[in-house]
């Protein structure tokens, strides 16, 4: 099959995108890596993941199936960052779901539903692991299981969260940091990361998992190591340029 997944140049899962091509490619199917709608190109499969345009119909047509990953029980969730808000809201099982693109939002017919498992403790960069994962599993099966698999209409009542914006980072002074620290597993310590107000002024907190770091530097420090180890000494410690 020829198949495109669309991800949005900005966004995290990039890396991911690449892991989810070269399985399918693996499989043995012709497929293509693109960063804007204005690249698809006519084929069997688009992929629509962590893709922030608005895809009209006119490019729909391309494909004769259009795919989003959305994280939450449909028609319950739709709309922006629906993993982000959930956890804010204190949830550790976050319902996860494939379905077919169409002109409204989140509004298409639902070929599989399954589910990310949280502890309570992740920061982003573990649970956006978690979600990336359970997202190239449920691309996978829907490619290997295709023939089998029957779609269904979404049935219930609609919710939609809103955009998140550098402000939803904003902590209260007033609060506990237990209060707030689905809050602060949320944050990007780069892009938009916790912060609080004091009179005039702005401070900024970035969050790290401690033993993790210290993970990653020994690790850092081995590969240093190792790298060292490769080169010859005579008198003198050469670098590789």
């Amino acid at each position: 099959m020829k198949i495109q997944i669309l991800t949005d140049k900005t966004s995290w899962f990039n890396k991911y995108s690449n892991i989810l091509k070269d399985k399918l490619h693996d499989l043995g199917h012709d497929v293509q890596l693109i960063n804007s709608k204005n690249e698809l190109q006519n084929g069997d499969i688009a992929f629509f993941l962590s893709c922030f345009e608005i895809v009209g119909n006119e490019y729909l047509k391309l494909h004769e199936h259009n795919l989003v990953v959305h994280e939450s029980n449909l028609p319950e969730g739709k709309g922006w960052s629906p993993m982000t808000w959930q956890i804010i809201e204190g949830k550790n099982e976050i319902p996860i779901a494939l379905f077919e693109a169409q002109a409204g939002v989140d509004s298409g017919d639902v070929w599989l539903k399954d589910t990310i498992k949280l502890n309570g403790y992740e920061l982003i960069k573990d649970w956006q692991k978690l979600q990336a994962e359970k997202t190239i599993e449920m691309c996978l099966k829907f490619i290997k299981e295709y023939n089998n698999l029957k779609p269904k209409k979404q049935q219930g009542n609609e919710t939609f969260y809103k955009r998140r914006t550098p402000k939803d980072s904003e902590l209260d002074i007033n609060k506990s940091i237990k209060d707030q620290f689905n809050l602060l597993r949320t944050v990007d310590n780069e892009k938009y990361p916790a912060f609080f107000k004091v009179g005039n002024s702005k401070y900024t907190i970035k969050i790290y998992n401690s033993l993790r770091e210290r993970e990653r530097e020994r690790g850092l420090s081995q590969r240093t190591k190792q790298f060292l180890k490769s080169f010859s000494f005579n008198n003198e410690l050469r670098f590789a340029i």
